[in-house]
């Protein structure tokens, strides 16, 4: 179940990208040596063959899926999440659905734009505490 403080998302209109994330809300990523079938799915409806485990990275290959999902074409090589900052247009100011590419320590993160606060984007995406979640980012 979404969040009480994010439910308003599910009264949304659109983006198409955003209502898709929010029909895989709570996806879990299973535990141990055993993997979650639905994740593995969504890597063969991308025709991704390489993607056997949902212990590898998947925040990519859930924001690739909701983007084809959508309608919209998927960058090549969607499970790095650098690769999206290749995908469509800079903006100034995120809005409702946008994608954002965080740069860390150790590798990327890719997510959707929920909302904010001071200090902090409010993100769904796949691969946050090993489920597709809302969470909070340092914008910094």
């Amino acid at each position: 179940m979404i969040p009480k403080q994010y439910q308003y998302l599910e009264k949304e209109p659109g983006p198409k990208m955003l209502l898709e994330g929010l029909k895989l809300y709570g996806t879990l990523e299973s535990v141990g040596d055993k993997d979650n079938p639905e994740i593995l799915a969504w890597a063969k409806e991308l025709g991704l063959k390489d993607y056997l485990h949902d212990s590898i990275a998947w925040c990519g290959l859930f924001i690739a899926t909701i983007a084809k999902r959508a309608g919209k074409e998927v960058v090549d090589a969607p499970l790095w999440a650098a690769n999206w900052l290749k995908w469509g247009e800079e903006a100034k100011e995120p809005m409702l659905g946008d994608v954002l590419v965080f740069k860390r320590p150790g590798g990327n993160h890719v997510a959707l734009y929920v909302g904010e606060d001071k200090m902090y984007y409010h993100c769904l995406g796949g691969n946050q505490s090993d489920s597709v979640s809302i969470t909070r980012i340092l914008k910094t």
